[in-house]
């Protein structure tokens, strides 16, 4: 019986690799085809030194290590005092625009010369080369894999695909119209219940330390995550929920729980699927960006991955971070028509229309991954047909980049500018746009995740603040308080027709 089933185990590694194999750029021919990386720039050199800092408050001489990175320890700061009732430096920025709360080897980016690297390696050449789950791994533990590495990684991944029932009941008990990213937050929330041998509140602060009991969690979000944003969808079209094939690639397999109807032969177009793959590689990771901070947040206070992740989905949600490629939809459908892009465009300068899909937190220069995706507009609309919005895009893009306006405050395209026209093509209706985000984006915060519980100068985060209220106050007595215009206030809440119509009755 043992020989039995391990056979039936190789056998089932095989199929899957095959799949892979089978999907490979490298192997079917790739429509993306580079002649070069974004530019390539000297490694930074060595920045170690020290700062000589004079408070001129006291005169008061202060010398503070700069480490071989070009950073300085914020709590070297605390030791610049006036006196007994000051604390200390603090530094104050707002949004983060120049901490690093951590060190990691995970993603590169230099926004000013457009580079996006992965462990090292160009987002343009894993693009072309290589296949999602191949780039997972990379992310998740430093390397390329070895074709057995590969072949073991993608059967582990797709056999922990299958979502407990109990979790698709919830989903199917969602509002129809719920938005498929409060679906996302809520069932990778649930996760944490159904999977409580992974949860160190219950099972103990150490848990993590098990490398067995990462990577289970690792492979259980990375197969899931497709499966629960499918269910989502099919919810969203009054369908249930289809099983994930353990015989088809990571994008394969995502398009068939769409659009088999439960029909165990359907293959989905290899083009498409590749095009798809593609996608979750450029969303697959993006350094310290907001959903992701979140996640490290939310572990540095030892909750489990589930939770950890549910609000990095959450911060992801937030139109400002993964909902920007729906606006440029937007924004592309109010311009209508090529002939309109001179007006949007003086619109713009004096401020009275919003630019979406143009410029970015970190790039002032080209997005690498605007370039990528610009190429696989074409092969989607060779495919499905060309979605007539792509002439004002190209048209928008041009005259934007010959633009004084936009070329002195280095406003390029970005990832969003062209991804919502190919999900458009692709069949996605605009609310979906952001859970296609999500799902790759899962290996950047497991990587992460993995990263901070190694790293011995992980704390639980705790930001200061400047305390900017009243200093001192006595209580005052209910019946002695005065109204006071100046004093912020509970507003009008609104009331529906169905409460008034409630209170107006007897005995209400």
């Amino acid at each position: 019986m043992e020989n039995c089933d391990l056979t039936a185990t190789a056998r089932g590694r095989l199929a899957v690799l095959s799949a892979h194999l089978s999907a490979s750029p490298n192997r079917s021919g790739s429509f993306l085809e580079f002649s070069g990386c974004s530019a390539d720039v000297a490694p930074p050199t060595n920045l170690k030194g020290s700062l000589t800092l004079i408070d001129e408050r006291t005169g008061m001489k202060y010398q503070v290590q700069v480490s071989q990175d070009g950073t300085i320890k914020a709590t070297d700061l605390k030791k610049i005092s006036i006196g007994k009732n000051d604390k200390g430096l603090k530094l104050y920025d707002p949004g983060y625009l120049n901490t690093a709360p951590v060190r990691s080897s995970i993603c590169y980016i230099d926004g000013d010369e457009g580079i996006l690297r992965y462990r090292g390696y160009p987002i343009e050449e894993l693009a072309e080369k290589s296949s999602f789950l191949e780039v997972a791994y990379l992310l998740l533990y430093g390397n390329l894999p070895t074709e057995g590495q590969l072949g073991e990684w993608e059967f582990a991944v797709a056999q922990h695909s299958a979502v407990p029932q109990g979790l698709l009941d919830i989903i199917q008990a969602m509002p129809h119209d719920a938005h498929p990213m409060g679906v996302l937050v809520s069932t990778m929330s649930a996760l944490s219940v159904f999977h409580p041998d992974a949860n160190p509140a219950l099972r103990g602060q150490d848990l993590y330390k098990s490398k067995q009991v990462r990577d289970k969690q690792i492979v259980r979000i990375l197969g899931k995550a497709p499966t629960i944003a499918a269910a989502a969808y099919l919810r969203m079209a009054g369908r249930p929920p289809v099983l994930p094939s353990n015989s088809l690639s990571y994008s394969d397999n995502f398009l068939y729980m769409l659009d088999s109807m439960g029909d165990r032969s359907y293959k989905p177009n290899p083009r498409l699927a590749r095009v798809l793959d593609i996608l979750f590689i450029l969303h697959a990771e993006h350094e310290m960006n907001c959903s992701t901070a979140a996640a490290r947040h939310l572990a540095s206070s030892g909750v489990d991955v589930y939770t950890a992740l549910a609000g990095a989905v959450g911060a992801l949600y937030g139109p400002l971070h993964g909902g920007a490629n729906e606006a440029v939809l937007k924004m592309l459908s109010e311009i209508g028509s090529v002939d309109n892009i001179p007006e949007f465009i003086e619109g713009v300068k004096n401020r009275k229309r919003k630019m979406s899909g143009f410029g970015h937190r970190v790039y002032k220069n080209y997005d690498p991954r605007a370039k990528v995706i610009k190429k696989l507009a074409e092969e989607v609309f060779s495919i499905v047909g060309r979605d007539p919005l792509i002439e004002v895009a190209i048209a928008l893009e041009k005259a934007a980049l010959s633009d004084e306006y936009f070329v002195k405050r280095k406003l390029y395209p970005n990832v969003d500018f062209y991804s919502g026209l190919i999900y458009r093509a692709m069949g996605f209706p605009p609310e979906f746009f952001t859970i296609l985000f999500a799902i790759p984006r899962m290996a950047g915060y497991l990587s992460h995740w993995r990263e901070s519980l190694d790293d011995p100068d992980t704390k639980i985060m705790r930001p200061a603040q400047v305390y900017t209220g009243v200093w001192l106050r006595n209580y005052t007595p209910l019946k002695e308080r005065t109204l006071s215009k100046e004093v912020d206030k509970l507003g009008q809440v609104a009331v529906s027709n169905a409460t008034r119509r409630r209170l107006a009755g007897f005995g209400a």
